[in-house]
């Protein structure tokens, strides 16, 4: 009886977190130019690096200078002409396995392909995929688009903590055991009833028209990706052996626990919204 109304029990603190933090994201996204998009984008970069930092330094020795200095990539996309952007992209990574492996060789080894492989994700996984959402805000009609973002990852994450605290009974995997079935399926759902209630209201009062067919479609890929993202930061912290990557958001954790679903999916959400 006592597991049954734990299990029903809704975190008011959570709750709380989110209802303050996100007119917050609101203001800074719809209000904020490019320059300031990208400086805050670049502060949560640089605190959501040091949250992966220190989860995996339990395992590994990762490359610390070189993955805050990525960080800063993302405070100067904009700074970068556009027609060299490209060559800029293409290079980068190149560039980071260079310099990574130029740390193995003047360590003498004390840095090792380990070391290496950790510090080459964590700047992947968050500096490169936070780089995608400041690109995203700064497409034609951006303030309008980025939201297709927010609503999937986070209009996901509501549905399924909802849904699988009232209803979950078949858990999806072990990996995060307090994950459903029902959870996962009610968040696609959620994700793609709410982006097509969003396109209604741009159709409706804009001069835009895009396709409830297109965006049902992409609402539900990057939904199931968001989860897959959700997963992975979830994989993390059990192998290196942490509950949450922080304490800075009460009821959620750290940084990269809020928006462990936006950074793998924003790539993705790019590519799909230029289609769009």
């Amino acid at each position: 009886m006592e597991e049954e109304k734990n299990k029903t029990k809704i975190d008011v603190t959570r709750i709380l977190s989110a209802a303050v933090g996100f007119p917050i994201v609101a203001i800074v996204l719809i209000f904020g130019n490019k320059y300031v998009v990208d400086i805050v984008l670049t502060i949560v970069g640089l605190q959501a690096m040091r949250e992966y930092l220190d989860a995996v330094s339990k395992k590994a020795n990762p490359v610390k200078w070189i993955s805050y200095l990525s960080c800063l990539l993302i405070a100067t996309i904009h700074v970068i002409p556009s027609q060299y952007m490209g060559t800029v992209g293409f290079l980068a990574l190149p560039i980071l396995i260079v310099i990574l492996f130029f740390q193995v060789i003047v360590t003498n080894m004390k840095t090792n392909f380990n070391d290496v492989a950790y510090t080459f994700i964590g700047i992947c996984y968050i500096v490169f995929c936070m780089i995608s959402m400041s690109l995203i805000r700064q497409m034609k009609d951006g303030i309008l688009l980025i939201w297709y973002l927010i609503l999937t990852g986070w209009g996901t994450d509501v549905f399924a903590y909802l849904i699988g605290k009232y209803f979950g009974k078949h858990k999806f995997s072990q990996v995060s055991p307090k994950k459903s079935i029902e959870g996962c399926i009610a968040g696609a759902i959620g994700a793609i009833i709410l982006v097509i209630g969003y396109t209604y209201l741009i159709n409706q009062n804009t001069d835009l028209s895009y396709s409830y067919l297109y965006v049902a479609v992409m609402g539900l890929i990057l939904s199931i990706l968001g989860q897959l993202g959700d997963f992975t930061a979830s994989a993390i912290k059990r192998y290196v052996g942490v509950k949450d990557y922080g304490n800075i958001i009460p009821g959620h954790g750290g940084i990269i626990d809020r928006i462990d679903s936006l950074l793998f999916i924003a790539p993705f959400a790019y590519i799909l919204l230029r289609i769009l």
